[in-house]
């Protein structure tokens, strides 16, 4: 990588001088021109606010006040921050939806692609509203509310464009944008609310495949499935717990006589795998006697 003038200048030696500019004529310096030149690193202060980014008639506009509209109760019934409680405020499931809603009229279907428009594209930037939003939350916002966000992203594409409001853009795939599998023109004229709406439909799908290929989404899936599992074997650890009672019951009618019997220090899984537990306590019981499984 150069390093100044004279060795950025050294990548040129061996091009070819244009004609033009070999039959200039030569005019004698009387000293160094005086010119300006750009200086990249010098920090600027510029006074500005979102709402100024984008024009009255802007497209992202349109999508923040059709999602202002749309009955969202199912998804904040979900949240568990509650007013007057402890915790960090969640972010307004409006901001997430209108990300993907104006993502999937863009063909923009990664989180990791999306929250990087978020910090580059003023239109993005301006339905977050300086609300910080990452890949994760994104995608977690997605995968949360499933087949329920995705018929709402279709119905809500079918009906902006039926309305003749919105076009869909061309889905993009590595980086260069392609004709969808429905065609470009048939993103682009009116149609009927049905015919826009299996468009869009096949539009969402198509979306979701690229939010699926994200490297991190597997990764993230298999540390979910352990939290769960996890939890499965610490609510079986409970009620293993909770029987003790019982069984020092059985042990005080039969005088502590009977015949030893030591607990199970394994328990399966939810994968039906044998799981250490901590319960590994010897337990007297009569003979005959066996535990019951947790119910």
């Amino acid at each position: 990588m150069p390093t100044d003038a004279s060795d950025s200048g050294a990548l040129f030696d061996d091009l070819p001088v244009p004609e033009a500019a070999a039959a200039a004529p030569r005019v004698p310096a009387v000293g160094l021109a005086r010119v300006i030149m750009p200086n990249r690193t010098q920090v600027e202060l510029r006074p500005m606010d979102l709402e100024s980014l984008l024009p009255e008639c802007h497209r992202a506009r349109l999508v923040w006040a059709w999602v202002e509209r749309q009955d969202l109760t199912a998804m904040y019934a979900t949240i568990k921050v509650r007013e007057g409680g402890v915790g960090r405020s969640a972010i307004a499931p409006q901001i997430p939806l209108g990300l993907w809603l104006y993502a999937t009229l863009d063909g923009v279907g990664s989180a990791r692609e999306l929250s990087r428009l978020v910090l580059e594209h003023d239109a993005y930037r301006w339905i977050s509203g300086g609300v910080q939003v990452n890949h994760h939350s994104l995608s977690d916002f997605r995968v949360a509310h499933g087949a329920a966000l995705d018929e709402m992203l279709s119905a809500s594409v079918a009906a902006l464009m039926t309305a003749g409001a919105v076009k869909l853009q061309r889905v993009a795939q590595d980086g260069v944008r392609v004709r969808a599998s429905a065609g470009a023109a048939s993103f682009r004229r009116k149609g009927s609310l049905q015919d826009n709406l299996e468009r869009a439909r096949a539009r969402v799908r198509e979306l979701k495949e690229q939010l699926d290929a994200d490297p991190g989404q597997s990764s993230r899936r298999k540390a979910a499935a352990q939290q769960r599992a996890r939890r499965e074997m610490e609510q079986r650890l409970q009620q293993a717990l909770d029987r003790l009672p019982e069984l020092e019951q059985i042990k005080r009618r039969n005088g502590g006589k009977a015949e030893d019997a030591r607990a199970s220090s394994t328990a399966a899984d939810a994968s039906g795998q044998a799981t250490p537990l901590a319960l590994r306590s010897s337990l007297r019981l009569p003979s005959g006697t066996t535990l019951a499984p947790a119910s």
